[in-house]
């Protein structure tokens, strides 16, 4: 599995369209989760943020709305914003521009957001330009990241994962966790940690 931790900034430029930081003189954060929402996962998350009052955005799976859809309010209703993250959780790279667009439209029949990230980060530019063009939302915006907790990685440690963020995360950072079953006991370690880190040096959690 290859991936980095940083997103390097030559990956940037070639998608200069979508965003991968948020530029602020702040001591802001951007906490993000994919694949959610999920029965423990999400609302250990939601938990967490509500004890620090603090903000995230969830990039959800509709699949996983329509299962979960009192989880998916809660997240709403607790005042975090949420992003369509495809119905299916389809590689871009490995579908069909049709295939793929379609799915991104059935999610959002269950996710009304202007923010989309595509699973695994994959997306062609064809697919990305027609998602802009037909979003029936104001301001569409294809959210990336710039720093990856790899909390989806089963080789990579808890320890790791927050070292991980630790070491690369700063002001106006987008950083990557994932409120799934696969990823939750690297999550369950290493966010907490996180944000007492940061919340320690003055830093405070912003949903995008």
């Amino acid at each position: 599995m290859t991936y980095f931790v940083r997103t390097p900034w030559l990956l940037r430029t070639f998608y200069p369209a979508f965003e991968w930081e948020i530029p602020t003189k702040e001591k802001i954060i951007y906490l993000t989760f994919d694949d959610g929402p999920h029965p423990v996962a999400t609302p250990f998350v939601l938990d967490l943020l509500k004890r620090h009052e603090a903000f995230a955005t969830f990039f959800c799976i509709g699949k996983n709305v329509v299962q979960n859809p009192e989880i998916y309010r809660r997240i709403l209703d607790e005042g975090h914003s949420v992003g369509n993250h495809t119905y299916h959780h389809f590689n871009g790279w490995k579908t069909t521009d049709e295939i793929y667009l379609k799915d991104i439209a059935e999610a959002a029949k269950y996710i009304d957001s202007a923010l989309f990230r595509p699973p695994y980060g994959r997306i062609k530019k064809f697919q990305a330009r027609h998602l802009i063009n037909s979003m029936k939302v104001a301001h569409p915006r294809i959210i990336m990241w710039s720093v990856l907790s790899a909390d989806f990685d089963v080789t990579v440690s808890p320890s790791k994962c927050l070292q991980n963020v630790i070491l690369h995360a700063d002001r106006g950072s987008i950083v990557v966790f994932h409120d799934s079953e696969k990823a939750f006991s690297r999550l369950e370690y290493s966010l907490p940690r996180v944000m007492d880190h940061f919340l320690e040096k003055g830093f405070r959690f912003e949903k995008i």
